[in-house]
C-alpha cells in the first residue's frame, strides 16, 4: 500500500464572489499518476495553482508528506517539494 504524499482537504476558493472551488479534496499517493479532467471552468487550473501557491486558498489545508504546509509563494512551494 502506498503512503499519501500530498493531500488537499476542503479547499475553497472564490474570485469576485464567484465560488470556483467548493470543499475540494484530493490525495496523491507515492508512485501514483493522476489526470485532472473536466469542463472549462471546473477549477482544474485553480486547484493546481493553489497546490503550487500561485493562488492562496480561502480555506482548507494542504499536507505534504504528513506535514501541513502554508506556502505563500510559488518559490516557497517549490522549496517545500
Amino acid at each position: 500500500m502506498s503512503s499519501i504524499l500530498l493531500s488537499a482537504k476542503n479547499i475553497c476558493k472564490q474570485f469576485s464572489g464567484v465560488k470556483v472551488l467548493k470543499s475540494v479534496d484530493f490525495e496523491l499517493a507515492t508512485g501514483e499518476i493522476h489526470a485532472l479532467v473536466g469542463a472549462n471552468g471546473a477549477g482544474k487550473s485553480t486547484l493546481i495553482k493553489i497546490l503550487t501557491a500561485a493562488h492562496l486558498a480561502d480555506s482548507g489545508s494542504v499536507t505534504l508528506e504528513g506535514q501541513t504546509i502554508h506556502c505563500k509563494t510559488p518559490k516557497e512551494a517549490s522549496e517545500a517539494g
